[in-house]
């Protein structure tokens, strides 16, 4: 009888794992804004603006939204991240949301970021919960990410793009792994993704000249990008334009 009912657990968890690949599809993430951004050429740097941004303040910047405001919660991303199957998978369990939420430390590691062999990663801690079909399942655990830094030509923007390498959960049964796991990284590459550093507002010139009668325009050509002492250098190229005066 033992084995009878060890034979019907195992049933349904590895059936419920087979109709999520078979009708809900592959965790994808969603398509990242523009090209990714390279390092400076040698000796390019001197006719560029260059942004230093440092470790200390981005992670001074989650600190103060973990404090001054709500924790950072998603939806669980299934399949191709439409909110119609969360919703159904809600249905199953009125008390129990689809969500993860990305907490500030847990599971013995600290949320933030750190550069490190001329790259952006860090861990991020998170609790959750799913919804399904055998029942909710609350879980904790951190994802080590990494951030690849991007820019966008058409909007003039620099973006930053998380990439999740691995999931490490606690508080379920390993059995669900193989099922829970996609969820989170999936949530994580596609609802999180992709963060704003640099709104083309921020970079853009527009100088009136009085003395000329006119105005100094500079649009972004390129960004560049390194890492050193803990600093990320960003190094932005502008096309000028001069434009008459009103």
């Amino acid at each position: 009888m033992a084995k009878l009912i060890i034979g019907i657990l195992i049933g349904l968890v590895v059936g419920g794992a087979l109709t999520f690949w078979m009708f809900v599809g592959v965790p994808k993430a969603n398509k990242a804004p523009g090209a990714p951004i390279q390092p400076p050429e040698p000796g390019a740097t001197g006719s560029s603006a260059q942004i230093v941004i440092r470790q200390d303040f981005l992670n001074g910047v989650l600190a103060t939204i973990f404090r001054d405001m709500k924790s950072p919660t998603f939806q669980l991303a299934l399949g191709n991240g439409s909110d119609e199957q969360v919703e159904f998978e809600n249905a199953a369990f009125q008390d129990c949301t689809s969500q993860i939420t990305i907490l500030k430390e847990g599971s013995g590691v600290q949320t933030g970021l750190r550069f490190d062999n001329n790259r952006i990663s860090g861990p991020l801690a998170f609790t959750g919960s799913y919804s399904s079909i055998l029942g909710c399942f609350q879980f904790t655990g951190w994802a080590n990410a990494n951030l690849e830094l991007r820019f966008d030509k058409a909007q003039q923007t620099v973006f930053g793009n998380i990439n999740v390498e691995s999931v490490d959960l606690e508080g379920i049964n390993p059995a669900l792994n193989g099922l829970v796991t996609p969820l989170v990284q999936s949530t994580l590459n596609s609802r999180v993704n992709p963060v704003k550093i640099i709104d083309g507002k921020q970079i853009a010139i527009d100088v009136p000249i009085v003395s000329s009668g006119g105005k100094l325009q500079g649009t972004v050509n390129d960004v560049r990008a390194d890492l050193s002492d803990n600093a990320l250098n960003l190094y932005i190229t502008y096309d000028f334009t001069g434009a008459p005066g009103t």
